[in-house]
């Protein structure tokens, strides 16, 4: 185990200068500036700090970490709890950024007071922001508007009705299913989503949904018009072990990097290169001494009691 402290500070503004934090209403005013939003989904609390310091106006805590951290097939089956646990991470990382929870399959399917609920659990228990419910659930969202829970939409390519959509599928490919998507759209905007992350859908779709909707659109797999931008943060640096979608920019090769770094580790281990002297601890000179004086003294007392004759009763043997 580490006795390394996490640093305190490190991502302070200036003294005397607040940290501009990033609110829903920000994001609003961001789409009327004309300000692109970046977005990046995190699950934990390194992850999360680097993207706060690096400026990411929005961080998901998405349940695609069921995927890329847990191993699953798919996002279906990561829990609440699971989700308040890497949620509450990332709000101890988070000073600038806004923070969205990811509310998994299942927790917001059983009626909308067990959601509201369960929505209610990410906002008082793990620090979040606001929730990401997947799909045109419009009275669900105008509840928990009412509720005072912010909410993000998320419409196109919905990972959570994988086996209803047959697979990770480009979504809204014919006119009819354009004009649907932004209909649903204009719904879950009028019911008070704060924002609408737009997934896997033809760009000009998005383009068009994002002209018309007063509030900002996130896309990803969505082309290049809406009003931010969201990447997964092991997509974006090669952590992910699959290949990659035709939206993913890899930004970085973490993972080469990492898998050289442990190799040299472990090869310093074994030609006990690692640890060297100055990466030792030692004792003070006088607490040395004493230990070395102790240690004659005792293997002295051994060798004198080996050159020790033996007993009576051994020699009447």
């Amino acid at each position: 185990m580490s006795v390394t402290q996490p640093t305190e500070g490190a991502h302070l503004s200036p003294p005397g200068v607040p940290i501009p934090k990033v609110t829903m209403p920000a994001l609003i005013d961001m789409k009327r500036q004309g300000k692109p939003i970046s977005a990046l989904t995190t699950y934990d609390y390194p992850t999360a700090r680097i993207a706060d310091e690096a400026g990411i106006d929005l961080i998901l805590v998405g349940d695609s970490l069921a995927m890329v951290v847990l191993g699953q097939e798919n996002t279906l089956a990561v829990t609440v709890d699971e989700m308040l646990h890497h949620t509450r991470a990332v709000r101890r990382a988070v000073r600038r950024a806004l923070i969205v929870a990811d509310m998994p399959f299942g927790s917001y399917h059983g009626g909308i007071p067990a959601s509201i609920a369960n929505a209610v659990r990410f906002i008082k228990e793990a620090g979040a922001e606001a929730v990401k419910i997947e799909g045109p659930r419009v009275e669900l969202v105008r509840a928990l508007v009412e509720s005072e829970i912010p909410v993000v939409g998320h419409l196109g390519l919905t990972p959570q009705s994988v086996h209803r959509m047959g697979g990770y599928r480009v979504q809204a490919r014919t006119a009819d299913a354009v004009l649907q998507l932004q209909a649903d759209a204009f719904a879950l905007a009028h019911a008070g989503a704060g924002a609408i992350v737009l997934e896997g859908v033809p760009r000009e779709a998005a383009e068009q949904i994002t002209a018309a909707l007063s509030v900002p659109t996130i896309g990803i797999g969505a082309g290049p018009d809406c009003d931010g931008q969201i990447l997964v943060f092991h997509d974006l640096v090669n952590l992910t072990f699959a290949p990659a979608a035709k939206f993913v920019r890899q930004y970085a090769d973490a993972s080469a990097l990492f898998r050289s770094a442990i190799e040299r580790y472990r090869e310093d281990v074994e030609h006990r290169a690692f640890p060297s002297d100055a990466e030792s601890y030692h004792l003070p000179e006088s607490a040395l001494k004493m230990v070395r004086i102790e240690h004659d003294r005792a293997n002295s007392a051994a060798n004198e009691s080996a050159r020790q004759p033996l007993g009576h009763e051994s020699n009447r043997r």
